[in-house]
């Protein structure tokens, strides 16, 4: 049974009806609605918002398919700042009135002197009024597989700045304001100064920002106070909005673009958190997000929330503890309806502007497979897409030459040739993250699988060889003490980090087997898949599995490791379902099918490349007691490599 570690549910489930209740007179959700469907926005005048405009009117320069500085736009001290607070179409924080967010606006001085209009950068974040102390948030990973966990103890509050003046952010302003745009910041719900509840990927996530493009396109009401009645109107907004932002900031342009709201053209995502399950599970493995050992979705919730002290009883009793805490699940990790509402990649058919995604191979805290996932929703879709992936850590926007090429095309409606770029860029391993290579796509074009198995003493360094794929039923119950098939056992100790399971050329907490050395490079392009054959010496146990280029060479501090080529982690007892935990059976084996984490990366010459098996992974699971025995039969254990050249260019580099 083959378990691709994906949860292919198509449809969001009914959400609580205690957080997300429909508001009489306003274009609120009820509790069983799935969400707001594609939208025409229209104007007052009852005209598409936008339609009329032109980048002429607004005096906007093209040159080489970007739009230009402008000297008249450029003078800082003529910008116009103004904020406001946005009513969205929801009550998120149950006070029996639709939630406003606040926003803060920085544009051209034409846009009053001479009455033009421009269009819009837009960024919003639940971080700009600060954040917890990350250790305050973070759970005890000292805990037995399938327990309880021990407690968290008391929540950190984040103190709630009030007023700051003006200004929310500072994000974009000198690059775009320019080039003749407006830039827009808002606060995401229950953070600053914007009401409502933060609920991590709940449905008012992606309502607040909706409702901000709703009134840069005359469809929603703003406000000079966030109570008051007076009404602030966006005449100068051209009604064509592109947004993007990093991490967090780069989750929320996707959760607005699921709505399907008018106005929106054009997002770039950089590094998003496209699904809380894949942030915080994986192939339900209870997995932590790279550095932040122990968080779970209730840390990040404590972590955000900044907002007014009147409400958060009533969000900390009914999201925190009624939602969150209720429905995470630290136990099995399982998948589930919560998890489902929370996965932007199920929710794509709505998803109207077209999408620049950026991510890095190794992120190891939003991991590749977030942008991954809603890369091939889209392709799937023909949704107008670029990709733009580079080879460092968390973080990191494309060129600005190409962001503005995709804002230009989409947001302005200049016909620069865009859908004619490359659609794929990559940043080399011995490149300048701004300098990529062109692709005409990602997986690269002629990557084909490459089936490989282990042979030999992994408690050493054994082989990694081509074979086929060998058949058999996944729990054949032949107990692990008999029979002719070869096999291996490890004890688990998550006291021995993986990069020094990695370097001992012989452990007893690790199975390790590797490709003769190369003679040419290999290039990775694609999502390896591995199926491990195991049992275990008790009903649980952690699984996780690294590709690595051998010898191992240790990374400077705070730079990728090269020797890490991917990983991945996932629970035995999910081996049939995401949805349901099978225990273990003492020495019965099971084949356990589950994907790595995406990656293209080019192993050089020189190097070995190789599969590396063992159970807890002290930076990111559980860690519970050693001793765990895994006994692993290598004929039912496989990787497939995608490789480009497919098998004839790896037999070539291995001398096969």
């Amino acid at each position: 049974m083959t378990n691709r570690l994906r949860p292919t549910s198509p449809r969001v489930p009914p959400l609580p009806v205690l957080l997300f209740v429909g508001l009489g007179g306003a274009a609120g959700l009820s509790a069983c609605s799935p969400g707001p469907g594609p939208e025409s926005a229209t104007s007052p005048a009852g005209q598409v918002a936008g339609s009329s405009w032109s980048p002429e009117e607004a005096g906007l320069v093209i040159a080489d398919g970007q739009v230009q500085v402008v000297q008249a736009f450029a003078d800082s001290t003529a910008w116009i700042r103004e904020r406001l607070w946005v009513e969205t179409a929801i009550d998120s924080d149950g006070d029996g009135r639709p939630d406003r967010v606040h926003v803060s606006v920085v544009r051209p001085r034409q846009t009053e002197t001479s009455g033009i209009r421009v269009p819009v950068i837009y960024e919003t974040s639940p971080y700009y009024a600060g954040t917890a102390s990350v250790q305050d948030i973070l759970w005890d990973v000292n805990q037995e597989l399938y327990t309880e966990p021990p407690p968290r103890g008391p929540q950190p509050v984040v103190p709630h700045r009030g007023d700051r003046g003006v200004g929310i952010s500072s994000s974009h302003i000198a690059t775009w304001v320019p080039r003749g745009f407006a830039v827009v910041h808002s606060e995401a719900p229950g953070t600053g100064l914007s009401q409502g509840c933060p609920t991590m990927g709940g449905i008012n996530e992606s309502l607040a920002p909706k409702a901000v493009v709703q009134w840069l396109t005359g469809q929603a009401r703003g406000f000079t106070t966030a109570d008051g009645n007076e009404e602030v109107v966006a005449t100068w907004s051209a009604g064509r909005v592109g947004m993007t932002g990093t991490s967090f900031n780069g989750t929320l342009p996707l959760a607005a673009a699921t709505t399907g709201v008018a106005g929106l053209e054009a997002i770039i995502p950089i590094a998003p958190n496209t699904s809380y399950w894949h942030y915080y599970r994986s192939h339900g493995l209870i997995r932590s997000p790279g550095g932040y050992l122990g968080e779970d979705i209730d840390s990040l919730y404590d972590f955000v929330y900044s907002g007014p002290e009147d409400r958060r009883d009533y969000c900390n009793t009914v999201v925190r503890e009624g939602e969150l805490l209720a429905n995470l699940d630290r136990v099995t990790g399982n998948w589930s309806d919560f998890w489902a509402s929370r996965d932007y990649a199920l929710q794509l058919d709505s998803l109207r502007a077209a999408v620049l995604m950026a991510h890095a191979w190794n992120d190891w805290n939003v991991m590749p497979e977030h942008s991954v996932r809603v890369i091939e929703g889209l392709r799937a879709r023909g949704t107008p897409l670029q990709m733009y992936f580079h080879q460092g850590g968390h973080g990191g926007a494309p060129p600005l030459e190409m962001m503005n090429r995709w804002f230009t095309r989409y947001v302005v409606g200049v016909e620069n040739g865009v859908e004619q770029d490359p659609r794929a860029w990559i940043v080399r391993e011995d490149d300048e993250r701004l300098s990529p290579t062109a692709y005409a796509d990602w997986p690269v074009p002629g990557a084909a699988p490459v089936i490989l198995h282990p042979e030999g003493a992994g408690r050493q360094v054994g082989g990694l060889v081509f074979s086929t794929r060998s058949s058999g039923s996944e729990d054949a119950g032949t107990p692990a003490s008999g029979g002719a098939p070869a096999r291996e056992t490890f004890t688990d100790d998550v006291g021995v980090s993986g990069a020094q399971l990695a370097m001992d050329g012989a452990s007893a907490h690790r199975l390790l087997y590797a490709t003769p050395e190369l003679a040419s490079p290999v290039h990775v392009s694609g999502t390896p898949e591995v199926t491990v054959r195991l049992a275990l010496d008790r009903a649980a146990g952690n699984l996780s599995v690294w590709l690595v280029a051998l010898p191992w060479e240790e990374a400077a501090p705070r730079q990728p490791s090269f020797s890490i080529i991917t990983r991945g982690w996932a629970d035995p007892k999910n081996h049939r379902s995401l949805t349901e935990s099978e225990p273990m059976v003492p020495g019965v084996f099971r084949d356990v099918t589950f994907t790595l984490q995406p990656t293209d990366q080019v192993i050089p010459a020189g190097r070995q490349i190789g599969l590396m098996i063992f159970s807890s992974d002290r930076d990111y699971t559980l860690w519970p007691a050693p001793g765990t025995e895994v006994t692993v039969e290598l004929a039912g254990t496989s990787l497939v490599l995608p490789v480009v050249g497919g098998e004839a260019a790896f037999r070539g580099a291995v001398g096969g």
